[in-house]
């Protein structure tokens, strides 16, 4: 059987103002979990946000940029169209980009 491994962990400290500490423990206490669990999946749930908008700015710059070399497009009515044909019957083809 092979031998599972996790990934390695690092105490990492962080201050927090006094009613902060009263409302974690507080909320840790009510959940029935710990003070430590209740940090690590804030930080966890943080992270994964913060890197989803990371992604959609990256994404969107990269469009700005192909947008800038190509001049190719799709017009916000246009694609208003389309999005309001989904769901329905008969929905539309997404727009053609062009200049």
């Amino acid at each position: 059987m092979a031998k599972r491994t996790s990934p390695t962990t690092t105490p990492v400290s962080v201050k927090l103002r006094d009613d902060e500490r009263d409302r974690l423990a507080a909320l840790a206490t009510a959940h029935k979990r710990s003070s430590h669990y209740l940090l690590r999946e804030a930080v966890r749930e943080y992270l994964t946000r913060e890197e989803a908008r990371q992604s959609f700015r990256d994404e969107a710059d990269k469009a700005w940029f192909d947008y800038e070399q190509t001049g190719l497009h799709a017009t916000h009515a246009e694609i208003d169209r389309w999005a309001k044909s989904l769901g329905t019957r008969k929905p539309k083809r997404a727009p053609k980009w062009h200049k």
